[in-house]
């Protein structure tokens, strides 16, 4: 055991995660409710203070819905509109050189999935991770930093330093990286990283101050400010409060340092932004932080993984950055569980970088493609060409993405790893499962209702010997597999399902506990239980 003043912890647990940030904290919630032992340890004294990441895209909240965290995080209500807007000016009150108007109209939000999206800062779904994880048995420890670590074939030894300055050691069976951009983990592990790096050096402000209609209630927005004196973002964080934030940037090339950032210095910076000469804004934190785009080469080094900003960081335009991070620490955790009570083989997490290094190669170049159109010199559109909106290439990337690796079996070509429109999905392997309402017991429920725990088979109207044919397996196999028929337990009042997931009325559709299509069959085999049995070891790697 360690003792840490009043806390004392476990020296053997099962995943050793370092860092709490969305990452991190995710992937502790996302063990520990899975019954994984697990500890994190995080050097500073508590979560973020500062908004950050904001905003969680349905995809997000689907996955923070199967482990019963969704209804905790605030979320866009039904029909609540009002559009987000992306302004490139001058300053707060003008002059404008660009706007962008994301429609917010969430009325058809069951259109795409059942799950609404969030509206949370870094600051405030980091306290509601921390307490599900805490709740669900992980322990955590802050004022704890990692030391040093070693792997060898069958675990991870690390040296973490506690509040009380002594070094403890700590035997873990994997350790999962979530400590950040600058991430000592994987630099000890000597794994590159490739992108353009490094875009800039900012400093965030979060202040107070009543701006009056320079920030309104009723049109969210992003001021992207382009300035002779000042070059940053500014955002509202909360209108009740008259809480603000305004990130600058600062040239270390000249000189210009995060000391430079005085108390007066920074209100300087807000009474130019907002035009106010007479505002006396009360400062509340300031932080500084590198903007940067780059993706590790390698997310899986032995028994240790890279999450979040470890494995891959991304300027802040589109919020891909905090989404991702949740997206990251889900895929770990339902293989890391799954290896660990031994109903997958090890060669499962191999995976985990074929599945999520792609992702996290999109979602930094559509980052950097967003950057680069909120400057006042961005190339306007050739007249005539299609244009895809920046609303319709994050539904894309956030619900229409694909998934290829020997956890999914194509019924394609395996060599498609780009992304579909949602709004029509094909239910082929790798995509995430479409999303159809249908009703059970007579209660409405979506077809993503049902995933998250283990795994769902979802067969069509006469495929009734599926569903025995699981119920056979998942006890041959030793997992958690649930097998529903259209007909049977479940109605498909819209007549939906078939065409969405892609098979006959005797064909079925298996789902992975992450929510994606792991395989497909359009009919009935001759034996369905020994088809299923073969699908799911070779998809668990037993």
């Amino acid at each position: 055991m360690i003792n840490f003043g009043e806390l004392t912890v476990r020296d053997r647990v099962s995943v050793l995660v370092v860092g709490a940030g969305l990452a991190g904290l995710a992937g502790a919630a996302f063990l520990a409710g899975r019954g994984v032992d697990v500890l994190l340890v995080e050097r500073r004294s508590g979560t973020s203070p500062f908004p950050r990441a904001v905003g969680q895209n349905q995809r997000t909240m689907e996955l923070l819905g199967f482990a019963g965290i969704a209804e905790d995080v605030p979320a866009l209500a039904p029909g609540q509109g009002g559009g987000f807007r992306v302004r490139v000016a001058g300053s707060l009150p003008g002059p404008t050189f660009h706007e962008e108007v994301t429609d917010a109209d969430t009325s058809d939000v069951g259109v795409l999935s059942p799950a609404a999206p969030g509206t949370a800062g870094q600051d405030v779904l980091e306290p509601i991770l921390r307490r599900h994880a805490e709740t669900l048995g992980a322990e955590l420890l802050f004022d704890t930093e990692l030391v040093s670590f070693e792997q060898d074939e069958h675990g991870v030894t690390a040296q973490v330093r506690g509040r009380d300055g002594r070094t403890h050691r700590v035997r873990a069976d994997y350790l999962v990286a979530a400590d950040g951009h600058r991430s000592g983990v994987r630099d000890a592990l000597g794994v590159e990283r490739h992108g353009p790096g490094g875009l800039g050096h900012n400093v965030s402000i979060i202040f107070d101050a009543d701006l009056g209609a320079l920030s309104s209630p009723d049109r969210p927005t992003l001021h992207v400010i382009h300035g002779e004196q000042v070059k940053g973002v500014f955002i509202t964080i909360d209108h009740a409060a008259g809480r603000h934030l305004l990130s600058v940037a600062y040239e270390p090339s000249t000189g210009q340092s995060p000391a430079d950032f005085t108390t007066e210095r920074c209100a300087e910076l807000i009474r130019l932004v907002t035009e106010m000469p007479e505002l006396r804004p009360e400062i509340q934190a300031v932080q500084p932080w590198e903007m940067a785009g780059a993706v590790a080469d390698r997310f899986r080094v032995g028994r240790v993984l890279l999450a979040g900003d470890a494995a891959k960081v991304t300027p802040p335009s589109g919020g891909f950055g905090g989404n991702t991070a949740v997206g990251d620490a889900y895929d770990l955790a339902w293989k890391l569980a799954a290896v660990l009570d031994g109903t997958a083989g090890p060669a499962l997490l191999d995976t985990y970088d074929a599945e999520r290094r792609p992702i996290a190669e999109r979602v930094v170049a559509e980052a950097l493609r967003l950057v680069a159109a909120r400057t006042p010199g961005a190339d306007a559109p050739e007249p005539g060409a299609e244009q895809v909106s920046d609303q319709q290439r994050a539904a894309e990337l956030t619900l229409g993405f694909r998934y290829c690796s020997s956890s999914v079996l194509t019924d394609d070509d395996p060599a498609d790893t780009g992304t579909e429109d949602p709004y029509r999905p094909s239910g082929r392997p790798g995509f995430r499962a479409p999303h159809v309402w249908l009703h059970r017991d007579g209660e409405k429920l979506s077809s993503v209702d049902l995933f998250g725990r283990g795994f769902v088979l979802l067969a069509g109207p006469d495929g009734g010997r599926w569903r025995s044919a699981a119920d056979e397996i998942a006890a041959r196999l030793g997992l958690i597999l649930h097998g529903h028929q259209i007909g049977a337990d479940l109605a498909d009042p819209d007549d939906a399902f078939l065409s969405r997931y892609g098979i006959g009325p005797a064909g079925a559709s298996l789902i992975r506990p992450d929510g994606v299509v792991a395989w497909r069959a359009t009919d009935m085999p001759d034996d369905p239980a020994r088809t299923l049995h073969a699908v799911l070891t070779a998809i668990l790697a037993r």
